[in-house]
């Protein structure tokens, strides 16, 4: 992030983004083919959340897109056989429906692959269903692979970096799949961003633009599985249909990197045979989002559970467990991730300044390099602001801070001290 950047930035509380009007009648997003400058894209697409599509010269030197693929541009089936074997996968059916989602079994990887030839010789159908091996954790299993790299634009991640950290998770994956699958209607976990690289194939986007999934549920509030079905025109069960704007339809080609913003429900299908990798993640442009989240996911849990409220003394931590449950996180686990995401970047602004990096991991070390003290400052500011609302919440409050890994008050306190210092030293003035 360059000075320019930051200081125009770093002042907001709340997030400037414009309208989505543009989106509502457009079928176009910007696309990407020249080089773009971090702090560029950040104003562009990261603070305003709008969508853009990069083209295939930004992956032309991952090994997965020599390796994986065959010199006619289909997977290379041989090659990953020998990569992967008998590594356990996960595998959704598209043909079977599980509430909202597909249900999932494990399987050897080499007998995914046995399905998937077999799927494409009895043209493109099985009795087993169209079976879509997604969501696998391959750059976990398979660390020292480096079949690609994160574009810079998308490097900011504290999700993953928090989860890395903890080195119990991580919201990276690898989705492969034969023409006809596809994903249901959703919004990203966390309401994330999310990149997502075409290694082979093609893929066909519907994105939705914030807010306008509200349209879309029916009378019980429920969202649609499948935004395409004929069921949708029942105004009795979606009565506010008609008022919802078409969806942005894009396809993306092998090779190209597709930018989904936070909050942007959307469905997706594989028009060919495809191979993905697709990363979700958060910083401190869209912080602000899922801690609204995290808020209406409680609000929703209190509202189910309301009629013992009075019954139960410790109503509102089992409230924090269901949430916990449902959504992946509580409250006491968001404030552990910003007390991790402050003290790497306070160490790392400190380090500037004394010229000891030994207090973060090198891989760490390179992103905040990278992206620069102006960014590590800003990212302090959104941290920080975030911790003001989290003080100023009725049901954090209610919380025994004394046992927890954030003390709110002298978090905020340290933040703010490290941001004086560092711009005494002139770390966050030089050109």
């Amino acid at each position: 992030m360059d000075r320019d950047a930051y200081h125009n930035c770093s002042s907001l509380v709340k997030m400037p983004r414009q309208s989505y009007e543009q989106f509502w009648s457009s079928h176009f997003v910007d696309y990407i083919d020249k080089e773009l400058s971090y702090s560029k894209f950040f104003k562009k697409y990261l603070l305003p959340n709008h969508p853009c599509m990069f083209s295939r010269r930004f992956t032309q030197d991952w090994k997965c897109r020599k390796q994986w693929v065959t010199e006619e541009g289909k997977p290379n089936f041989q090659k990953l056989l020998q990569e992967f074997d008998e590594t356990p996968v996960p595998v959704a059916n598209c043909n079977a429906k599980e509430y909202n989602a597909n249900p999932k079994q494990v399987m050897p990887f080499k007998e995914f692959i046995h399905y998937w030839k077999e799927y494409i010789q009895n043209g493109h159908s099985s009795p087993k269903g169209c079976l879509y091996l997604k969501d696998w954790h391959m750059s976990r299993d398979f660390p020292d692979h480096n079949v690609y790299t994160t574009p810079v634009f998308f490097s900011s991640d504290w999700l993953n970096e928090y989860w890395d950290t903890l080195e119990v998770d991580d919201y990276r994956f690898v989705y492969m799949g034969p023409k006809g699958s596809w994903t249901p209607f959703h919004a990203d976990v966390f309401r994330s961003y999310s990149w997502s690289a075409n290694i082979c194939g093609r893929k066909k986007w519907m994105l939705y633009p914030p807010g306008q999934e509200d349209f879309l549920r029916d009378t019980h509030g429920n969202l649609p599985y499948d935004v395409t079905s004929a069921e949708l025109q029942d105004r009795g069960l979606f009565p506010q249909f008609d008022e919802a704007c078409q969806p942005l339809e894009i396809i993306q080609e092998a090779g190209e990197i597709i930018f989904v913003p936070s909050g942007w429900h959307h469905q997706v299908y594989n028009l060919e045979d495809t191979i993905s990798i697709n990363h979700n993640w958060l910083n401190g442009c869209n912080i602000d989002i899922m801690w609204q989240f995290l808020q209406n996911e409680l609000s929703s849990v209190q509202k189910e559970i309301e009629e013992w409220r009075n019954t139960m003394d410790s109503w509102h931590q089992h409230c924090q467990v269901i949430m916990k449950a449902c959504s992946g996180i509580d409250y006491s686990e968001f404030a552990s991730f910003l007390k991790i995401v402050a003290e790497n970047r306070m160490a790392f602004l400190n380090a500037c300044s004394s010229g000891d990096s030994s207090d973060y991991s090198r891989h760490l070390s390179e992103t905040l390099t990278t992206l620069g003290p102006y960014h590590a400052a800003f990212d302090l500011q959104r941290v920080a602001h975030i911790i003001e609302c989290l003080l100023c919440n009725e049901d954090f409050k209610r919380f025994d801070h004394s046992t927890s890994t954030l003390q709110p008050e002298t978090m905020l306190q340290q933040i703010r001290d490290t941001i004086q210092s560092t711009r005494g030293q002139h770390l966050l003035y030089q050109e």
